[in-house]
């Protein structure tokens, strides 16, 4: 399925992964009259009188911006917009399938952190939320940072907030199969995108035990080379010993192995059989993780799971994004919280009913599960927006399950009648 020829027909077959379908038949006069003009006019005025029905009148409600300049693309690194624009177009198509969500891939050019900033304030008003992608770090955390305090609809960044909640998912049902809870000493690697959101995400969860290391080696507070604003809140709120040193130092008596590294290969199997009883790996860089699954098994590894979708335990943002994002939509949340994030994290560790070695988060691909993964990440997600204030609606667990249930079957009847 993987076989170049093959991928490269089936994209040029279709010319692409989406399209826009209108909700609305124009076929007669009084339809387009009304629709379009000179009818519309009526809605425009209502929506300048009142601003807050756009919801109401438009699809602004359920519209996501996936906004990437094609600098961290996939492991591909910086392949430029246009290249980035068959990953965005996939993405587009995971919110629609998943989550019910029209999503619009906008590859834009490089610029600074204020040309990015001063593009998402210009599309503003066209959109219900901005999901951000693939762009080089740390310019996108601080892009990311200053757009939730600055724009009036949230700013998801899927990778960091996404990987950063189906980590703590699945290590929430690791933990809980290995008897070990959040005093586990663990160890991340990598400080880019992914780490930060990672290591941020556990923070909030109440991990305290915990070391991060980039390609210097240990984070810890007063080092110099190489830090920046994000390593050094990371540095003040882990390694509270000050250790120094590399992977090799780090890794002893470790409880948990998380690889965010984008280097292949840097976990050894020595690494693993210095760990403490009963390790969790997880090597997530791709395609080529930080260990191969079967050398992590064959190490002694308790629990391994990969970003690769041959071994199992894949740890996949798509069993995130969707249903935070929709959530997120639903009550019109002005910003994406810690709270809502450790919220979806719970939703999708409960959804792996019967977890073990081999299934410790669940899978979209699973018969039957996607929906109802949708709806209860959504669900929790808009209920803790809800309890912090931060949303704009007010909507019943129920009416945002029935939400959700019925635009993923209304994409699903679409796709029966379009896709070949």
């Amino acid at each position: 399925m993987n076989d170049r020829d093959y991928v490269l027909r089936k994209h040029r077959e279709h010319r692409g992964k989406i399209e826009v379908i209108g909700k609305v038949p124009v076929e007669t006069k009084e339809q387009l009259s009304t629709y379009y003009t000179p009818g519309v006019a009526q809605v425009s005025v209502e929506i300048n009188a009142h601003p807050e029905t756009v919801y109401e009148y438009t699809n602004k409600g359920n519209t996501v911006a996936i906004v990437s300049d094609g600098t961290r693309i996939l492991g591909l690194g910086d392949v430029g917009p246009e290249a980035g624009l068959a990953v965005m177009e996939g993405k587009a198509v995971l919110f629609k399938r998943f989550g019910g969500i029209d999503a619009v891939p906008l590859c834009i050019r490089k610029g600074t952190e204020d040309e990015i900033l001063g593009f998402l304030r210009q599309i503003e008003p066209a959109f219900g939320a901005i999901n951000m992608e693939d762009i080089e770090a740390p310019k996108v955390l601080r892009i990311v940072r200053q757009a939730s305090h600055t724009l009036s609809i949230p700013v998801f960044h899927d990778d960091q907030h996404g990987t950063g909640v189906v980590t703590l998912a699945a290590l929430m049902n690791a933990l809980r199969l290995a008897g070990k809870g959040r005093n586990a000493r663990v160890v991340i690697v990598g400080a880019g995108s992914a780490g930060i959101g990672i290591s941020n995400m556990l923070i909030h969860a109440g991990f305290r035990n915990m070391l991060v290391l980039d390609s210097k080696g240990l984070i810890y507070k007063g080092r110099r080379q190489d830090m920046n604003e994000f390593k050094e809140e990371i540095a003040g709120r882990t390694n509270q010993k000050g250790l120094r040193g590399t992977l090799d130092d780090a890794i002893k008596g470790a409880d948990v192995f998380i690889g965010a590294s984008g280097r292949p290969g840097i976990l050894r199997k020595e690494h693993i059989r210095a760990m403490a009883d009963k390790p969790i790996v997880f090597a997530l860089t791709n395609p080529s993780p930080e260990i191969e699954y079967e050398d992590a098994r064959k190490a002694g590894a308790y629990i391994v799971a990969t970003g690769r979708s041959d071994t199992p335990n894949q740890i996949n943002n798509v069993v995130s994004f969707p249903g935070i994002m929709r959530g997120v939509l639903e009550v019109r949340a002005v910003s994406v919280s810690p709270g809502m994030l450790y919220a979806a994290a719970a939703a999708i560790a409960r959804e792996c009913r019967k977890p073990s070695r081999d299934n410790i988060i669940p899978s979209v691909v699973d018969k039957g599960i996607a929906i109802e993964l949708t709806e209860n990440v959504a669900a929790a997600v808009a209920k803790a927006a809800m309890k912090e204030g931060i949303a704009r609606a007010k909507r019943s667990p129920s009416s945002i399950r029935r939400a959700v249930r019925d635009s993923i079957w209304r994409y699903k009847r679409i796709e029966s009648g379009i896709v070949r």
